[in-house]
């Protein structure tokens, strides 16, 4: 351990100039209106692990596409900076990429309205949810570390991972910004022994064990193949990403989602198995946990009243359940740790 402190150190030296003024860094603005898209909920609503409010309430800061990024928005824009020195890059391009502004949610939530007068209850709570458009390798093993986990500590751990494995970016604001680490980083067996140092317990063998398997499979070009753009079903992910250890359905939901176009796939926590018992099945108040067969039932059902675009109505539902448990713990006066969904379960069972 106290070896990879030492290499995390000089590495932190060596790129300590990255950003040291402000002539290295990039702003712009890709229009949007707080109906289509709300930057808090749809960053710190539980897809990603890695965006942080800061001090002024209106700004997020976080990782993506191999830069930090700092995104605030009025009523028309997502207004970016970009920390790094201006490159022949399409900033705008990658940020509408990342929240995929090709889909209007406003048509979508008109179709899911319609069909299901609780997605307009949910609406009263919530709104411009967006299903973000995530790094495939990053946001399997986020999820991996999701299992019978919160938010606060998911994104605790996957912090661990890109400060002890990943490449440093920059130094921004007193703070020190990592890229997510490479799979072949992750595979090596003293990662392993560092992880259970650091509190993540069982996980920590099913991040080692998933990198081993993906180094075998194929990695990253493996995980790409299974994109609804390479022609994969959704079906033919979601049951080779469950032959990853410690990947059960709810996970590979999450990755099918969020990361590999397969926006029909819904992701079944117990939230979703509340929504479900009391609003669509009924049947399901006898049933005490979220079995494989229970995932598939509540998924399937979902699927066929909300439509090709499934998961996206679900992220919705899922957001005003958790928006509406803060309510009422506040009516009821219960302490809570947080303003934000950080404190809500994601996962309940250890391969979910």
């Amino acid at each position: 351990m106290k070896r990879m402190k030492n290499k995390i150190f000089e590495t932190s030296r060596s790129c300590s100039h990255i950003l040291s003024n402000k002539s290295k860094m990039t702003k712009g603005q890709v229009k949007c209106s707080r109906a289509e898209c709300d930057l808090g909920i749809t960053l710190n609503g539980g897809q990603s692990f890695r965006w942080v409010a800061l001090e002024d309430g209106k700004s997020y800061r976080g990782v993506f596409a191999g830069r930090v990024w700092t995104l605030n928005q009025d009523d028309n824009n997502i207004i970016y900076t970009v920390h790094e020195k201006l490159q022949d890059t399409n900033y705008e391009k990658i940020v509408s990429n990342y929240f995929r502004f090709d889909i209007s949610l406003k048509e979508n939530l008109e179709k899911w309205s319609v069909v299901d007068k609780n997605v307009q209850k949910a609406l009263e709570s919530v709104g411009g949810v967006r299903i973000l458009n995530q790094d495939i390798v990053e946001n399997l093993f986020a999820f991996i570390c999701s299992s019978n986990n919160n938010i606060i500590r998911i994104s605790s751990m996957v912090e661990k991972l890109c400060r002890f494995f990943g490449k440093k970016l920059c130094d921004l604001d007193g703070k020190e910004y990592y890229n997510f680490p490479k799979i072949e980083t992750l595979a090596t067996k003293k990662v392993e022994s560092i992880l259970k140092t650091e509190g993540f317990g069982y996980r920590a063998a099913y991040i080692v064990k998933t990198a081993q398997k993906l180094k075998e499979l194929g990695g990253r070009t493996w995980l790409s193949s299974l994109h609804k753009d390479n022609n994969s079903s959704y079906e033919f992910a979601k049951e080779n990403l469950e032959s990853l250890p410690g990947v059960g359905p709810k996970v590979a939901d999450c990755v099918c989602l969020m990361s590999l176009g397969h926006l029909e796939a819904i992701p079944v926590d117990t939230h979703i198995y509340q929504v479900a018992a009391a609003n669509y099945m009924p049947n399901l108040k006898k049933v005490k946990s979220v079995t494989p067969k229970i995932h598939r039932e509540v998924s399937d059902h979902l699927r066929e009243l909300w439509g090709p675009l499934a998961g996206w109505a679900q992220a919705i539902v899922f957001c005003a359940k958790i928006n509406n448990n803060q309510s009422s713990q506040k009516v009821n006066g219960k302490k809570r740790k947080s303003d934000s969904s950080v404190n809500e379960k994601v996962g309940s069972k250890k391969k979910t």
